[in-house]
């Protein structure tokens, strides 16, 4: 299934994807797409549901963030091993994890603020993981059992504010706007490798980023079955899986976003983002 979300922001009602690519209204049938309730034996009523006997959502109507009520989005550094060569910095021996606040997130089709004073802000397409059971001290060969299902990241970064200015990363990574997140929450049952997903951005039509979760140094599960060592992923959670090379800082010279500039990208199979940048 691909689920997603339409409306204002904040009242945002459920909504899933027909055969035909159309969007049909779920409100009828659960409150929200919010995983804390939908568990897999929800997700599977859902299934048994005919979208062409729902409702058409109108042409036209925003997206939000796929997933209501993101509790936590916990996100994986340097997972690429060319990224990490156009950071200047080491291929990690260990996952590095730094978490966005829930006050970033945003719809895939939503404005992109860049931060007042900010002279770096950049762009970084990632695989989402929707976890969709508690998950504490999970075998790694049991971690993907955890997962509801797979989105598109944008883990936009201001870059002077997260290496420049000490501290951790969080001051660059958790803007309002900075994770825009959907269009849609497609289920595990329909992606058959989130190792074998190619991925693209482009910046004004230009193509900056092209690669493949296949060449992450560390794969889903693994970061699941990691992550849970260290904190328990609750349903509605989302792991953002680090992005390929391409970045704006790893071009020579750099490139930056400015107001105005419109960002596109997307995951096979899991829908594409369309994002205009303004200033906040």
């Amino acid at each position: 299934m691909k689920l997603l979300r339409f409306g204002a922001a904040g009242k945002e009602k459920p909504a899933i994807v027909d055969a035909a690519g159309g969007i049909r209204d779920l409100s009828a049938h659960v409150a929200d797409i919010d995983l804390r309730g939908l568990d897999r034996k929800a997700l599977d009523a859902l299934r048994g549901i005919d979208p062409a006997t729902l409702p058409q959502v109108p042409q036209g109507a925003r997206i939000g963030a796929c997933v209501a009520h993101v509790g936590k989005l916990v996100c994986v550094g340097l997972n690429y091993s060319d990224h990490a060569a156009e950071s200047n910095m080491p291929v990690p021996t260990e996952p590095i994890l730094f978490l966005k606040p829930s006050s970033a997130v945003c719809g895939p089709g939503d404005d992109v603020e860049i931060p007042r004073g900010s002279k770096k802000t950049d762009w970084e397409v990632e695989l989402g993981v929707v976890i969709g059971r508690r998950t504490k001290y999970v075998p790694e060969d049991e971690a993907l059992d955890h997962v509801a299902g797979y989105c598109v990241v944008n883990d936009v970064s201001e870059r002077e504010f997260q290496l420049e200015r000490q501290g951790q990363w969080d001051k660059g990574k958790g803007h309002d706007t900075f994770a825009p997140i959907g269009p849609w929450l497609v289920t595990r049952d329909e992606v058959s490798d989130p190792q074998r997903l190619g991925m693209w951005l482009d910046v004004n039509g230009l193509r900056y980023q092209r690669g493949s979760t296949r060449t992450m140094v560390f794969g889903v599960a693994t970061l699941v079955a990691y992550i849970s060592r260290f904190m328990t992923l609750e349903p509605g959670d989302i792991i953002s899986t680090g992005t390929p090379p391409g970045v704006g800082m790893g071009q020579k010279p750099p490139v930056f976003l400015k107001p105005g500039d419109v960002m596109t990208l997307g995951i096979d199979g899991l829908g594409e983002q369309r994002l205009r940048c303004v200033a906040a």
